[in-house]
């Protein structure tokens, strides 16, 4: 079953890379008493969110902060050793918090994993992105197959 607007946001352990080393970092840890915008790739380093999804974000995260946001979050079926290269690689800095889901748990309990293994990704999560106001989602976009329309940045922006 997908996650909806209104549901709570399910509980979960993400990693998180630390400059003492990976890091578990909850989803109640995560959610509690903020507003935060997760976005979800396929994977780390892919074409289109690697050249658009990501960038976009870190382009428009004082906007996002300047409306309220207290986190963004980006969400991968990838390892946290991934992810932090990814973060990396893209100058993330602290703009971003880069969560690991590296057996896709997290996506799965939201409803919203993909099978990738017809392109040699195994199991993934989909292109999408929601709001959380203290753990419950207020907004929920989910791409179609193939498109980068209502999980990019300035769509996001513009509905908050």
């Amino acid at each position: 079953m997908t996650i909806n607007v209104g549901d709570r946001v399910p509980a979960g352990t993400f990693k998180i890379m630390t400059k003492e080393g990976p890091a578990n970092l909850s989803s109640d840890a995560l959610f509690a008493d903020k507003t935060v915008v997760v976005f979800s790739v396929p994977g780390a380093f892919t074409p289109t969110c690697d050249a658009r999804h990501l960038p976009g974000f870190l382009e428009h995260a004082d906007a996002f902060a300047a409306k309220g946001v207290d986190t963004i979050a980006c969400l991968a079926v990838n390892d946290v050793f991934v992810m932090n290269a990814w973060a990396k690689a893209s100058q993330v800095n602290d703009k971003l918090t880069m969560l690991a889901d590296g057996n896709g748990d997290f996506t799965k309990a939201l409803g919203l994993g993909l099978d990738a293994s017809g392109f040699g990704m195994g199991q993934r999560g989909q292109r999408f992105a929601f709001v959380a106001k203290n753990g419950v989602v207020t907004q929920l976009h989910i791409e179609a197959a193939g498109q980068f329309k209502v999980s990019a940045a300035d769509y996001v922006l513009g509905q908050l």
